[in-house]
């Protein structure tokens, strides 16, 4: 079978991960896949290359016109499935499909972002989702606001997948702490974006104790060569942190494809955004058996009940800082019996092969 997988960019985002994932597994199932962006941002390109897979992309300033000739590009070509993920993408792939289409559409939701509720533009997109086939969210968190934005969309339609985790990839060493090092390593993999939440990290900071602080190392996974170079959200977090003495806690580091060795190697993982789809990074670290702290943002709450504590509130610092403190005084049992439980809840919860198999049965091809 031959399918599709349309999405803005290539670059190092959580969507544009999943869908390479999934276009891997496709591939492996025995089907055809190609790749349609319309931003040359190459980060997942040697990924997909390396699986024989061809990316096309339709480079167009112009929104009509970049409409206008993906649609042409769809519906030029012969394929039997087409999977979009994020909003841009969906939109396009929905309008191609007019007046009629022979191929199967399904559309991916990645973002809980509030403003799905309050945006006409964003409104707009969720309404056009009667022309796809079906409507597949990674959350149930997700899926209210695209349900409450379209409440008229066909509950059959409206399908929650969670993220793909590869076990044989993202799996525990026999390690807790950094070699040599007595500092406690916390991972952040996240973009350099507002949502992400650098400004409520950097207060809760502050907020530790001088003798905490000292034990904590925190490194940041995010900026992405010369499309984070001038970002002033960057810019202004590392001002910040120079000026309050923070730059011996907190390093930022460009986003890397090897994602999971620093995983492997950090004593755990967090994440403060103040919203999210379903984030990866959570989900691979459970896979790699690490404790995790995190914001109540998502299906987050459900999948980290049984550690309360390391469920934060993303707008109150104060409650960062009393997860990262809880965090970073647990010892070494305790750590280890949490990543135990957040392995499990991950090999239940975000298995390859099943998820694969789920999206092939959706877009309606031979799931071999």
């Amino acid at each position: 079978m031959n399918i599709l997988c349309v999405i803005d960019t290539l670059g190092a985002g959580g969507a544009q991960r999943q869908i390479v994932e999934l276009a891997k597994g496709f591939v492996r199932r025995g089907h055809d896949v190609e790749f349609l962006t319309y931003y040359p941002i190459p980060f997942f390109n040697s990924v997909l290359e390396s699986e024989g897979i061809h990316i096309f992309c339709i480079e167009e300033s112009n929104y009509l016109m970049r409409l206008l000739k993906m649609r042409r590009f769809i519906r030029g070509r012969k394929y039997d499935a087409v999977l979009s993920f994020l909003e841009g993408a969906n939109f396009i792939c929905q309008v191609a499909g007019f007046p009629t289409r022979k191929w199967k559409l399904v559309v991916g939701e990645r973002s809980a972002n509030p403003e799905i509720l309050k945006s006409l533009k964003l409104i707009v997109f969720r309404w056009f989702h009667f022309f796809a086939d079906y409507i597949v969210a990674n959350s149930n968190a997700n899926m209210k606001y695209v349900k409450a934005v379209n409440p008229m969309l066909a509950n059959e339609k409206c399908q929650v997948v969670y993220n793909i985790v590869d076990f044989d990839e993202f799996k525990p060493l026999e390690i807790l702490r950094q070699t040599g090092e007595d500092k406690f390593h916390l991972v952040i993999p996240a973009r350099i974006r507002p949502e992400k939440n650098i400004t409520g990290l950097i207060q809760a900071l502050l907020l530790l104790s001088n003798e905490e602080r000292q034990k904590l190392q925190v490194d940041w996974y995010g900026k992405y060569e010369k499309e984070e170079l001038n970002n002033p959200l960057l810019k202004e977090s590392l001002e910040l942190i120079q000026s309050k003495g923070l730059d011996k806690v907190i390093t930022f580091f460009e986003a890397t494809l090897d994602i999971k060795s620093i995983i492997q190697y950090s004593d755990a993982v967090g994440l403060f955004s103040t919203f999210e789809g379903f984030p990866n990074a959570i989900c691979e670290a459970m896979a790699c058996a690490k404790p995790v702290v995190c914001s109540k943002v998502s299906d987050m709450d459900f999948f980290l009940s049984h550690e309360p504590h390391l469920l934060c509130d993303p707008y109150n610092p104060t409650s960062i800082k009393d997860s990262l403190s809880y965090l970073i005084n647990m010892d070494q049992k305790s750590l280890k019996h949490l990543g135990i439980a957040n392995r499990n809840i991950a090999l239940r919860e975000f298995e390859k092969e099943s998820i694969v198999s789920r999206y092939l049965d959706l877009l309606g091809v031979e799931n071999n």
